[in-house]
Parts: structure tokens; C-alpha cells; sequence
């Protein structure tokens, strides 16, 4: 019998997933289904539609986050595909008997895990390498006007951080509010 094409691992979250795809590797390079609509359903229980590919490069220490659109909320599945960052969830769905807390993981281009992360979570990724590259499918559009940012060292929430110093930060991410303070998802 083959091996499952897609490995789902749990996180602290049960909603947010860690996807380890089957990598097929040898003296040449590697080859490795990153989407599959039909596996990803019958594997993972992920059936939203994607919309709209991102890619972004960030330096090392750059930590972007928490992000998320209150009316337009985005599921993301997320990989990295240069270098290697520890990246967030927080979930802010305020039914949700996790609201408030945090998981996060490593994803790296290396190990080509990716991360689900659903509609009603914060998102952000600190980069750990020198340089980092990710590209991320979401299931709808980005929003400028609809988009949120909680701050990233809110106390309440507590992200352990792989990170000896400050971060560095775009103004907007500097700007961002504590979770007491964020418009959060209701029921």
C-alpha cells in the first residue's frame, strides 16, 4: 500500500493544522504535490475555495502580524518556500472554547511542512533565517479597509517567541491592539 500522499498533524488548536506532504526526493531534487484540491478534502476536511495567491520575502527578525479581516475573514494555508520562519495562529473566534490562545509551529523551506489556518484567527510568522520567502493560498480577497492587526507581544495572549531582542516591525503592525481591545469574530 502507498503511503498517504498528505500527513495531517494536530496542534494545540484543533482547528489549525500542520500538512506534511509525501515528497518524492533523489540525486536529482524533489518533487511534491504543494495543492491538491481532492487530497486536501478527503485528507485534511479542507473544502473552501481558494482565491488568491501571496508571496512574500522578509529579512530576518521581520515579524509580520497578527493579522486578520473581521468582515472578509481568510482561511490561509501557508508554506515556506526560502529559508524558514516560526509561524502564529490565535484564534479570536470568542465562541470558541480556545479564543484567546496561540499555537505555533516552524515551517520551513527544507521541511515543506504548511499550515491550515482557518477563517476566525489572527495570523503572523516571525522569520528565523536570514531571509525568508512564503507563499500562502486564501479563500478570499485581501480587504484593505476590513483588515485587523493585534499586537504581537500582547501579554493576555502570551506567543512564546523564538526571539532574543525586538523585532522588526512595520508601522502598521506597531500600531496594532491588544486583544481586549480587538473587534473580535462572533457568533
Amino acid at each position: 500500500m502507498a503511503s498517504a500522499p498528505l500527513a495531517v498533524v494536530a496542534t494545540a488548536i484543533p482547528d489549525v493544522l500542520v500538512l506534511e506532504p509525501r515528497v518524492f526526493g533523489d540525486e536529482r531534487g524533489f518533487f511534491f504535490e504543494a495543492y491538491n484540491q481532492r487530497v486536501l478534502a478527503e485528507v485534511a476536511g479542507i473544502t473552501e475555495p481558494f482565491v488568491q495567491d501571496n508571496h512574500s520575502r522578509s529579512l530576518q527578525h521581520v515579524l509580520r502580524g497578527l493579522h486578520y479581516q473581521l468582515t472578509r475573514p481568510q482561511a490561509k494555508l501557508v508554506r515556506v518556500i526560502a529559508g524558514a520562519v516560526f509561524d502564529v495562529a490565535v484564534d479570536l473566534r470568542r465562541s470558541s472554547p480556545t479564543f484567546g490562545k496561540w499555537t505555533g509551529m516552524t515551517l520551513s523551506a527544507s521541511d515543506r511542512r504548511m499550515a491550515w489556518i482557518p477563517k476566525g484567527f489572527a495570523h503572523g510568522f516571525l522569520v528565523l533565517s536570514e531571509m525568508a520567502e512564503m507563499l500562502y493560498k486564501t479563500t478570499d480577497f485581501y480587504a484593505p479597509e476590513d483588515e485587523r492587526c493585534v499586537i504581537w507581544n500582547d501579554a493576555k495572549i502570551g506567543i512564546e517567541w523564538p526571539l532574543a531582542g525586538a523585532p522588526v516591525l512595520s508601522a502598521r503592525d506597531r500600531a496594532g491592539v491588544t486583544l481586549a481591545e480587538a473587534e473580535v469574530f462572533d457568533p
